[in-house]
């Protein structure tokens, strides 16, 4: 399970020119579901999110979380973080979960982020989508939730 988070003043989803999610001040989070990830995995990747310390104090330094903040996140299924692109120039996808694994964790990422308090957008699973946001910073992390990550 991979994670691009992106701390944003604000941020929207768009199916088919219809606004169908929309955060202001929080964390824009790009989801990606692997082979192999796990529940426990979602659980603990969304935890971790939750009190990533990423957003300013009075000091102006790191040292609050989203929810220390008060932002909301909105969540986006995004298949291509999982591309591996270490053959050719045509990136590959198998290490992708197929869709009827990976929009159960997915879920459960998102109901893991609400149970700790945030209020969660999300996108449209398996929809082609727009993504709109303004990163605040601009500041974006990448997690790797995998117990197999190095």
């Amino acid at each position: 399970m991979r994670a691009v988070c992106q701390r944003v003043s604000e941020a929207r989803v768009k199916v088919e020119a219809a606004t169908v999610a929309e955060i202001g001040s929080g964390l824009a989070i790009l989801l990606g579901v692997g082979r192999g990830d796990t529940p426990a995995e979602a659980e603990r990747l969304a935890g971790k999110i939750a009190r990533l310390r990423i957003f300013e104090d009075a000091e102006g330094r790191f040292d609050r979380s989203l929810l220390d903040s008060g932002g909301s996140a909105l969540v986006v299924s995004q298949f291509t973080l999982l591309a591996d692109t270490r053959k050719g120039n045509r990136p590959s996808f198998t290490d992708a979960a197929p869709p009827e694994e990976a929009e159960p964790l997915y879920e459960q990422f998102c109901s893991a982020l609400a149970a700790e308090g945030l209020l969660v957008q999300r996108g449209v699973f398996g929809a082609p989508m727009v993504v709109e946001l303004v990163n605040d910073g601009p500041v974006t992390i990448v997690l790797d939730g995998s117990r197999r990550a190095t």
